[in-house]
């Protein structure tokens, strides 16, 4: 009776143990849905109909999540041995816990806001990407006065995460026995192979991916049923590594989809200077509203494309694929992926073998986003960023220089270049925290949103520097491009929400001594068009790597990639495809909420589309694996 009664007791403290960990896992699964709903109340405005799948769906994620993270406090808990019934033991175990568990919380919070920048939960090439170390101090205290909320709410959260903390209720150090635990390793070894189980996702084939969340809901929709830790850690520890998916033979790629483009022209090389403006966040739910009244004026001088689209969701995703024709279609972007050295041949060095001086410019901090680096890979003669500007003190406290007076900078600076010269600016003040210099605080509208006033600030210093620029002799032999890198943060109206509308950007190409091109163009195109636009319009002969097509092209075709999907716009029409099979097929133009998926009643618009993405990304991933983006 006695030996019965000491096996009984070694077992129920063992269950004791494996039930304070199945407690406190399911508190902290409980506090994951708390964070999806605050995601959701945060970006609301990002998404339509949500259904009631997604949330649902995403348990599965947070279950994944959760098990990966606390495997470790899994064995802690489950182990044989009376040793787990000791005070500290128990202390440690609780604070550990917590703190690690807290953390990755945490990191929930980060896309309550940061979401509404980049469209796709964050990723742990996203939030410890290179390039941000000197602005980083300004932006963290900035962010925290302005998303003071937060921090507030995180104090709250974890307040209450900490009380509600399961603690093990006392339990004997009975010893145990050989027979003990080896029945204790049994159980143990079954808890732990259910735990990875969860962690994994199921019995499927492969392990639960971050491409998944598409089968609980609508590609729109994918940031709901997914959770911050869980793509943090698929992605941990990762580099980018793409695989050919081998979809067609050399010969069957090269007749659907042939990067390798040759302008050549009948009539003699026109030797324009070129200057590419690039707007930072300027989506095209921001112009023609009245926060751009310079820009909407000039659009009318301009032939302006109505369908302009950008190739990313960030300002590093922009400079490849404007400069250099490469579209963003990895989860990292270029500049940061283990592929940001390959060789290109883009417009710096193409212009470059056409006698022109080339130079980039951008108001932050040197080496901010790492475009620097990226000017090198590119060709670029010169870089001219925070360090190299002369000028009025014009310093905003976090990114780098006002855009009033670094324009002007620029102005000057090409003054000095010898023509032709090709240069390019990005601008930073209409970005997060969207600050107004002092001497022009209360001169611009405020608009609905927090990006409108410092929009139309930075409309006036465009138009500062137009008025600066047309009084020198290189102005009218200049052909200007304007695009912007993204769209910004809160679209208002429900168009610009979808995944066709949230890439929407305005592209325009301005010569003032050229009033044939001006105009409005329905064709559909990209950031990833305008080398090529550029090089056909110069008359300059050249045979290159080009992922886009020229303006002159009877091509109307526009590719982009977010959360794990492709998304491929021709013509009239807009397709999804996650690599292996097509999600959705939408008229674009007649439903510009994407609300009727045509995909069963138009088979061979969807079979025609799906061949050419196909084509598109084995060309892609091939050429970037092997360093085949120049023609030797």
């Amino acid at each position: 009776m006695v030996k019965f009664a000491e096996n009984y007791l070694s077992m129920s403290n063992y269950f004791s143990s494996v039930k304070l960990f199945f407690k406190r896992f399911f508190i902290v699964l409980f506090i994951y849905q708390i964070c999806r709903l605050l995601f959701y109340f945060f970006n609301r405005n990002a998404f339509e109909n949500i259904s009631a799948k997604g949330f649902l769906g995403g348990i599965h994620f947070d279950l994944s999540a959760i098990a990966y993270i606390n495997l470790v406090f899994a064995l802690l808990h489950f182990i044989p041995g009376n040793f787990k019934y000791k005070p500290n033991y128990q202390k440690y175990l609780k604070i550990g816990f917590f703190i690690v568990n807290f953390i990755f919380i945490l990191t929930n919070f980060v896309d309550f806001e940061y979401y509404k920048f980049t469209g796709r939960r964050s990723t742990f090439g996203m939030i410890t990407a290179s390039g941000m170390e000197n602005e980083i101090g300004g932006l963290i205290f900035s962010f925290l006065v302005e998303f003071w909320h937060l921090p507030l709410l995180a104090i709250l959260l974890g307040f209450g995460f900490w009380k509600i903390i399961a603690n093990l209720k006392s339990a004997s150090e009975q010893s145990a026995n050989w027979s003990q635990i080896a029945k204790q390793s049994g159980i143990f070894i079954l808890l732990m192979g259910f735990v990875f189980l969860l962690g994994r996702g199921g019995f499927q084939k492969k392990p639960l991916r971050i491409v998944d969340a598409v089968n609980y809901g609508s590609i729109n929709q994918s940031a709901i049923v997914l959770n911050t830790p869980f793509c943090i850690i698929k992605t941990i520890g990762k580099k980018e590594t793409l695989e050919s998916p081998k979809y067609f033979s050399e010969t069957e790629l090269n007749q659907i989809f042939n990067p390798i483009t040759e302008i050549s022209s009948t009539e003699n090389p026109n030797k324009k200077n070129v200057v590419i403006i690039i707007l930072e966040s300027f989506g095209r739910e921001n112009i023609q509203r009245g926060q751009t009244p310079f820009l909407d004026d000039l659009i009318e001088k301009s032939l302006f494309f109505e369908n302009g689209f950008a190739n990313g969701k960030l300002s590093i995703d922009a400079v490849p694929s404007t400069l250099s024709s490469i579209p963003s279609l990895m989860n990292n972007s270029l500049i940061t992926s283990s592929y940001s050295i390959n060789e290109v041949y883009g417009l710096p060095k193409i212009l470059k073998d056409n006698g022109y001086q080339t130079a980039f410019f951008h108001g932050a901090f040197n080496g901010s986003q790492n475009f620097d680096q990226y000017c090198k890979v590119a060709g670029f003669d010169n870089y001219f960023g925070k360090n190299e500007y002369v000028g009025p003190e014009a310093f905003d406290g976090r990114w780098g220089i006002f855009d009033e007076e670094f324009m002007q900078y620029f102005s000057e600076k090409m003054t000095e270049f010898k023509q032709p010269f090709f240069s390019t600016i990005f601008t930073i003040s209409s970005h997060n925290p969207y600050i107004i210099p002092e001497k022009h605080k209360g001169k611009f509208p405020k608009g609905t949103t927090k990006i409108h006033e410092s929009i139309a600030y930075s409309d006036y210093a465009l138009k500062r520097f137009f008025e600066t620029a047309s009084k020198e002799d290189w102005y009218k032999n200049t052909l200007f491009v304007i695009t912007s890198d993204h769209t910004s943060s809160e679209p208002t109206e429900k168009k610009f929400k979808t995944n066709v509308g949230k890439f929407r950007v305005p592209i325009l190409f301005f010569d003032p001594s050229n009033p044939s091109i001006v105009g409005k163009n329905q064709k559909n195109l990209q950031q990833i068009d305008i080398m090529p636009s550029i090089i056909d319009y110069l008359n300059i002969d050249s045979k290159m790597i080009t992922y886009g097509k020229s303006y002159k092209s009877e091509k109307d075709f526009v590719v982009y990639y977010l959360d794990n999907i492709y998304h491929y716009v021709s013509g009239d029409y807009y397709l999804a495809f996650d690599g292996k099979k097509t999600l959705g097929l939408y008229n674009f133009k007649k439903d510009e909420l994407l609300k009727t998926n045509v995909i069963k009643t138009e088979k061979a618009k969807a079979t025609e589309m799906e061949t050419f993405i196909k084509a598109y990304i084995q060309s892609f991933n091939e050429r970037m694996i092997g360093n085949k983006l120049t023609l030797q």
